[in-house]
């Protein structure tokens, strides 16, 4: 530097610290920070305040003591939960159907979406997607209701056109073997519609000036799908598989209560159902919060790497 020439300030030296900044952020756009305030308190509410609730994973705690009132047991809870046999094959069954609905109806809606944005004709285009989302509004009652009045052995349709090919009708709701089938094909049925809709919304972010320029190199769909639209989703499709990794522990707790029966516990119950009887039916209330507790911390921990994982080998991720 010549003597005598004025140092030039380094970008970002000179800002304001966090708080003040704040502040004066809050101070100039003041009305709406006060528009942020209902969400605020409803989050503190109704999110935040209830965690104290977890303390109960740590206490034998009584409906008519209360919280305070009933005595500390450090992690007896804890230890009951890794040792019991019944929560091993509960733990077992839910990553087992969790697993399965992720490699078979992940893909899926995906896969409709693309099938969907080749479609030419607007109206037919309009009309399979509406068909294909309106499962999602109806309620598991009706759903389960659905499936068992198709799949029963007294006088459902499927059974019907087995025997109709000489093969033995089958009790799906009943059997072992084929219970989770059932289980991850009614949750395919109900949610790939709904699901798809946010992979159409995606395709909008794709520049529609990359296919002209890939139709002008000679590229066919296939070639414009697989190097195009695909890596111009991508965000969207890690966004929702890290979330999904999060919800790995919860394999669908409304629809295998109202469908699942004792004869199929063995491969259907789950951490959701397990915590249902135990909590509700049994009243063991610090035994079921400390396997809630524990399902929380998976979820979260899997959220974290997986998105780790995603930013390392993707150069992408939640945040």
């Amino acid at each position: 530097m010549k003597p005598g020439s004025k140092k030039l300030p380094v970008p970002g030296t000179n800002r304001r610290g966090y708080f003040p900044s704040l502040w004066s952020d809050i101070w100039k756009e003041w009305d709406l920070y006060l528009l942020l305030v209902p969400g605020v308190l409803f989050i503190l509410l109704f999110k935040y305040t209830p965690m104290y609730g977890i303390t109960i994973a740590f206490k034998d705690f009584n409906i008519f003591t209360g919280f305070a009132d009933s005595p500390w047991v450090g992690w007896k809870h804890f230890e009951k939960l890794f040792t019991s046999p019944d929560f091993a094959r509960v733990f077992q069954n839910t990553v087992i159907i969790s697993l399965l609905k992720i490699i078979i109806l992940f893909p899926l809606p995906i896969i409709v979406a693309l099938m969907l944005n080749e479609m030419k004709n607007m109206m037919i285009k309009r009309s399979v997607q509406t068909v294909i989302y309106l499962p999602h509004f109806l309620s598991w009652v009706i759903v389960s209701g659905l499936f068992i009045d198709l799949l029963s052995t007294n006088g459902g349709l499927v059974n019907k056109l087995l025997v109709s090919v000489n093969l033995e009708p089958v009790a799906f709701f009943l059997d072992n073997s084929v219970f989770r089938s059932v289980l991850v094909t009614s949750a395919g049925w109900k949610e790939t519609g709904w699901s798809t809709i946010v992979y159409l919304a995606a395709f909008s972010m794709v520049d529609p000036t990359l296919y002209e320029a890939a139709k002008i190199d000679g590229a066919g769909r296939w070639k414009q799908l697989w190097h195009i639209t695909l890596p111009g989703i991508a965000p969207i499709i890690i966004l929702m598989f890290i979330l999904r990794l999060g919800n790995i522990l919860e394999a669908g707790t409304e629809q295998i209560l109202v469908m699942y029966n004792p004869v199929v516990y063995n491969v259907s119950d789950v951490i959701g159902t397990y915590v249902y009887r135990q909590g509700l039916g049994n009243q063991d209330y610090s035994f079921t919060t400390a396997v809630g507790l524990f399902e929380a911390v998976i979820s979260l921990t899997l959220v974290i790497v997986g998105n780790a994982l995603s930013k390392k080998y993707l150069q992408r991720g939640i945040w």
